[in-house]
């Protein structure tokens, strides 16, 4: 039976949603992001946004990412300390926390492995982050989110501020009036724990030019989960549960809306759950083929085929409708 302190969890993760070198001792380029910004040209790397850790580590952007790690409740982390004992531990740590993150010395904790009941069957696995670690996540959140949001797909509903599940059933509704009476639903099987961390951090990379935050992020994601004891290295995923997770999994996704967009398919998706809208079986299966191909190819997404489909639009479920709706905040009360 799920617990309060699960629950709370969850409701966190919808509000926000090993070692740091690759080929280490080698000559060149030694991490993911100093290979992306590499082998960006001059301008590109002109476009992107630099020095951004100060603004990160504001005191007004740490103050909000404190009351918005507070709001949210949710259970301890590896270490054990709740979020009433976070405003004491950061009066007497804020500096020290603030030089980790501007000089890049700051790792994070692993996250602790938990699994909650679905509304439909199985289970909903979550990686719960410290406190602290919840604090700079948010931290970080806050700043990505004006930079990336304006970008996204208005077809993308899940994990932005003022739009939301309820508004992807509106639209829904909208294409099938207009004679989209077929759906294809693109499940992507355990998306959190498949994300590709290479190709994540160059879809990062493309607008951030900070290195330190790059390094932050990159550790956050390598951070690790706790089962039993046991620290579980991770080379994929992004583990649900803190609120770093759902803008990441958004910047990944983008690619698949803007490949939508180019086609010029109606299409609505939250969070990994995507539905195109077709008028015929014929042209829905043709979408199905080449999305997988584009998934799995470009993003190294894996498509189940099993719970994938081409179907009516009646008995089609809308993009993170029921089983999100559940368990999930009212869509205004996720914010950055």
């Amino acid at each position: 039976m799920q617990s309060n302190e699960y629950g709370a969890t969850a409701k966190v993760m919808a509000r926000n949603m090993s070692h740091d070198a690759i080929g280490e001792g080698k000559t060149g380029p030694k991490t993911v992001e100093e290979l992306q910004i590499s082998g960006a040209t001059q301008k590109e790397q002109a476009l992107k946004i630099m020095n951004l850790m100060p603004r990160i580590c504001s005191d007004e952007n740490i103050d909000r990412a404190y009351k918005r790690v507070y709001a949210n409740k949710g259970a301890p982390g590896v270490d054990g300390m709740t979020v009433h004992e976070l405003k004491n531990w950061l009066s007497q740590n804020r500096e020290q926390l603030m030089k980790q993150l501007m000089d890049g010395t700051y790792k994070p904790r692993p996250v602790r492995k938990v699994e909650i009941p679905k509304p439909n069957g199985g289970v909903r696995k979550l990686g719960i982050p410290t406190v602290v670690d919840r604090l700079v996540q948010q931290a970080i959140a806050q700043t990505l989110m004006p930079i990336f949001d304006p970008h996204f797909s208005t077809s993308s509903y899940g994990f932005r501020p003022g739009i939301g599940a309820h508004q992807a059933l509106e639209k829904s509704r909208e294409y099938v009036q207009s004679g989209k009476v077929f759906v294809v639903d693109i499940d992507l099987e355990k998306f959190f724990d498949q994300v590709n961390h290479d190709i994540l951090m160059n879809r990062i990379g493309r607008r951030i030019g900070d290195k330190c935050l790059l390094k932050c992020i990159g550790r956050f994601l390598r951070s690790g989960i706790m089962d039993n004891g046991v620290c579980e290295v991770q080379t994929e995923g992004t583990p649900q549960g803190g609120p770093l997770s759902p803008i990441l999994s958004n910047i990944l996704l983008d690619d698949l809306d803007k490949e939508l967009e180019r086609r010029g398919h109606n299409f609505c998706r939250y969070a990994d759950d995507c539905n195109v809208y077709v008028g015929s079986l014929k042209s829905g299966e043709r979408v199905m083929a080449t999305l997988v191909e584009f998934l799995e190819k470009r993003l190294k997404l894996r498509v189940n085929r099993e719970k994938s489909a081409v179907s009516p639009s009646r008995s089609t479920k809308v993009p993170g409708l029921p089983d999100l709706v559940e368990w999930m905040p009212h869509d205004s009360e996720i914010e950055y």
